[in-house]
């Protein structure tokens, strides 16, 4: 009862799981695969959808142990019950990891997978009317239904169903059989493949004690019960085998998958649709012979093989798979070897192993130690936004810094504009200063050809009355390093007013630029102090970069 409301529970997780369980066999029955007239084609072909409906074709066995044993469902028993949640998330894991595999141009839906799968397996369980949902019964499932070789799943499920010694437990494996022909039940094949009790013993009659290989030579002489299996993976592997021949039945141009050739009739061949259906046309019937072909040979390559064959270069048996060890694999446990005839200090070599185990706990240590230190560093290097923040004081200076700077760059934006009008009026002075100075040369030139042997009074009293104020204009030299346009401007009497005016606009834009680099290298130097008074890391990075910007204004 437990285990019954674990179950029903765990389907109300599912929310329309059943639905859409319910809906993958409405898909089967629209494949009119019932149409199929052998029942181990019809049931491998009704598998094989599942299976690709399911995506289990894109995982293989391996994948499936490796879900199993992340589940820790390895060191449970065959036999244990498991509930609905807990399967459901062991599909779930394996479609997740399938969906992390797969390349960006094949993507799957791990939720509508999990479902589907999920409810497959439920219902073939409740085909049975005893049957219980048992850690065996999810291990035979995903073993018969997930993609890869053949062989490895056979290995796989004698591993399961074997002593320590490697031998084979008929009743585990008869437990197994009941398991996997639930799944021909799901799919309403269930009285082509009945269970009986002798089912597991006359899977092989002759031997008494079955090792792994005799176990693998399933595949190449399968038992009635398991006839399906090594066909589902047959059709798997021809799926996309072409045959440049058209069907004697519905001439088809080229066959896709399996062909079949009659025994008896000439060149007559069927395209796996018509022979499945029983299709036949014209002295053929159905009770002829017939062989499958799961590739197409020329008669070129038919000529080759044959003449190797008459001269022995090709074996003409080959075995259906490798031989495999007996033994089952184990884990080595070196210290319960014990060689004999051989003289060995095992004093010296316990002392090597305590040794190398404490090297091994004092490597973890260092390494424990340089991660934290490591993350530490990275931390102090990469501090976080909100790191300093809780400090009033910090935030307060920080605040008066930045008012304080947006206040100097604003004065040195107007002291630049009122330097660049200054300099716009000295050029248009300079200029009605050299328009002047050529009008007057022009009536001087004018009055010389008047008078040239008597000076004029007016030019008399230029002179005059520009020799008195001669001394108030200051050297040529005072000038150096002002352009010749403005020394020839300073030169003239008149402008005195103007070129004391210009001067002391200048020594005002000198003084102000020299009393605002003041005030950047005292600030430069209190950032400075707070740099090396602070110990917090974010502070100092902050007192650093003003320093640089500070520094980079005073250049």
């Amino acid at each position: 009862m437990e285990e019954g409301s674990q179950r029903e529970r765990g389907r109300g997780t599912l929310g329309t799981a059943g639905a859409e369980g319910r809906q993958i066999l409405i898909e089967l029955g629209e494949q009119n695969l019932d149409a199929i007239c052998l029942s181990t084609y019809r049931t491998a072909c009704k598998l094989r959808f599942i299976q690709k409906r399911c995506n289990l074709h894109l995982i293989d066995i391996y994948h499936v142990i490796e879900a199993v044993r992340d589940a820790g469902l390895n060191a449970v028993e065959l036999h244990a019950g498991i509930s609905v949640i807990r399967l459901e998330n062991l599909v779930s894991s394996l479609f997740n990891q399938l969906g992390k595999r797969l390349p960006t141009t094949h993507t799957i839906n791990p939720r509508e997978s999990t479902v589907l799968l999920v409810e497959l397996i439920l219902a073939a369980v409740d085909s049975d009317p005893e049957g219980r949902l048992t850690v065996l019964s999810v291990k035979a499932m995903l073993s018969m239904l997930c993609g890869g070789k053949l062989i490895d799943k056979l290995r796989y499920v004698f591993s399961q169903v074997s002593d320590s010694h490697g031998v084979l437990v008929q009743s585990k494996f008869d437990s197994f059989l009941r398991e996997a022909l639930k799944l021909p039940t799901a799919v309403h094949e269930g009285p082509s493949f009945g269970y009986t009790h002798t089912l597991a013993r006359s899977c092989f009659p002759q031997q008494k004690r079955v090792m792994l290989n005799m176990f693998l030579d399933i595949v190449s002489d399968p038992p009635p019960c398991l006839v399906w299996l090594p066909l589902m993976h047959r059709m798997a592997s021809v799926e996309h085998v072409y045959h440049p021949v058209s069907c004697s039945y519905c001439r088809s141009n080229g066959m896709t998958g399996f062909r079949y050739r009659c025994l008896r009739c000439r060149g007559y061949q069927l395209c796996q649709n018509c022979f499945w259906r029983g299709n036949a046309s014209g002295s053929h019937n159905n009770q002829h012979q017939m062989k499958e072909h799961s590739s197409w040979k020329s008669s070129a390559t038919k000529l080759g093989r044959a003449l190797s064959r008459t001269l022995g270069c090709v074996s003409s048996r080959e075995t259906s798979h490798p031989v495999y060890p007996e033994e089952p694999e184990r884990t080595l446990n070196l210290s319960n070897i014990v060689i004999p005839n051989r003289s060995i200090n095992f004093d010296v070599n316990k002392q090597k192993r305590e040794l190398i185990a404490q090297l091994e706990s004092k490597n973890r240590e260092i390494l424990a130690e340089i991660k934290r230190l490591r993350a530490e560093h990275d931390a102090a290097c990469q501090p976080s936004p909100d790191k300093g923040s809780t400090n009033p004081t910090l935030l307060a200076e920080l605040r008066l810094l930045r008012q304080r700077k947006d206040e100097l760059e604003q004065r040195m934006s107007s002291l630049q504009e009122s330097r660049r009008e200054l300099m716009v009026q000295l050029e248009g002075l300079m200029k009605l200063l050299k328009d002047e100075e050529q009008r007057q040369a022009v009536q001087a030139a004018g009055s010389s050809h008047v008078s040239p042997s008597r000076p004029s009074p007016s030019a008399v009293r230029s002179v005059g009355a520009a020799s008195p104020h001669a001394h108030m204009f200051p050297p040529q030299d005072s000038l150096a390093g002002v352009g010749g346009d403005v020394q020839e401007a300073f030169a003239q009497g008149p402008r005195r007013n103007l070129r004391n005016d210009l001067l002391v606009a200048a020594d005002s834009i000198t003084n102000t630029v020299s009393s605002l680099v003041k005030e950047h290298t005292n600030m430069y130097y209190v950032c400075t102090n707070m740099y090396y008074i602070h110990t917090d890391a974010q502070t100092c990075t902050i007192y650093a970069q003003i320093c640089t910007i500070y520094a980079y204004i005073n250049m």
